[in-house]
């Protein structure tokens, strides 16, 4: 009887692990992934359910200009055809991320595109690639018209939104630390009163009225606005982790903030891919400043 009872016991314990993987499993699943399905089914020419989709993804991160008022979404319509602007606007995306530039879903390219990443646009639609002010050993980008602060804003306030936990406080802190310490040139300090700081910082969930929706988890994890709009959203959805070190299955908020700020200071998306200005962050894994992020800054503002 007992070792009945001990058989029934591990039978429950395992078949119990196993639905709980597969729940961390489902949990796991990207907002990207739709475009999984899309290997392999899709050519230049063909009309498939889910490119209307992808060309909407291309067009918010900056590769098209997608018009889908124009278009009738089913399988018939040019909004699922794999056309020659799509074709174009996938080459873009391979070139900015060092992809072979073949303007098909090839491997690379859908593993890239489904990684969690910052809803803000990696380019203009139709930049130029190489139009914009780059070191020549560097890789981040700004335009010469890109918003700054001002010279007498160089002492920034951030606040917190009513529903911003104090668990996640100190990362963003350290974040605004290790800028202000980079850069040489700025300084950040905590206000109550967030609608009157330089920067505010809130948790948003799906459309919260800003221009930039949420999609839930391992899609976009955060945006922030260039100066001096000073918003900073992270998405309510994922699941965050404060540290310390890398935790699995988890979005570093830290890295995240690093990332965020950035932008807040007038950064776009960098080409390096070790820089904190990349635009995605795979879970469970950390990320700091490198040189290109600091000659990024240092160049925007005109410093040595």
């Amino acid at each position: 009887m007992a070792s009945k009872m001990t058989f029934l016991f591990m039978l429950s314990f395992v078949i119990l692990t196993l639905i709980k993987g597969e729940i961390v499993n489902q949990n796991n699943s990207s907002a990207f992934d739709f475009i999984r399905n899309l290997q392999g089914c899709c050519h230049k020419g063909s009309n498939v359910q889910g490119l209307h989709e992808l060309k909407l993804y291309l067009d918010r991160f900056g590769y098209l200009s997608y018009e889908p008022a124009h278009y009738q979404p089913n399988a018939n319509s040019t909004s699922q055809s794999f056309d020659d602007e799509l074709e174009s606007a996938l080459k873009r995306y391979q070139s900015f991320y060092h992809l072979n530039t073949t303007g098909t879903l090839d491997g690379p390219t859908i593993s890239r595109m489904v990684m969690p990443r910052c809803g803000h646009a990696d380019i203009k639609a139709h930049q130029q690639m190489h139009s914009k002010s780059l070191h020549t050993v560097s890789h981040f980008q700004f335009t010469p018209d890109s918003p700054k602060w001002p010279v007498e804003k160089t002492n920034l306030s951030y606040a917190f939104g009513f529903n911003y936990s104090d668990a996640y406080v100190p990362p963003v802190v350290r974040a605004f630390n290790t800028w202000a310490a980079a850069s040489g040139y700025f300084t950040f300090y905590r206000v109550n009163d967030i609608a009157s700081a330089d920067i505010k910082i809130s948790f948003e969930r799906g459309d919260h009225g800003d221009g930039g929706a949420f999609d839930g988890p391992y899609g976009i994890l955060a945006h922030a606005f260039y100066p001096p709009d000073g918003r900073m959203h992270y998405d309510a959805a994922e699941t965050w982790s404060v540290g310390p070190g890398p935790v699995p299955d988890t979005i570093d908020l830290q890295t995240v903030a690093l990332h965020e700020i950035g932008h807040l200071l007038g950064l776009g998306h960098s080409e390096d891919e070790n820089a904190i200005m990349w635009s995605s962050i795979p879970s469970g894994s950390l990320k700091g400043l490198n040189a290109d992020d600091i000659l990024g800054v240092k160049a925007l503002y005109g410093l040595k």
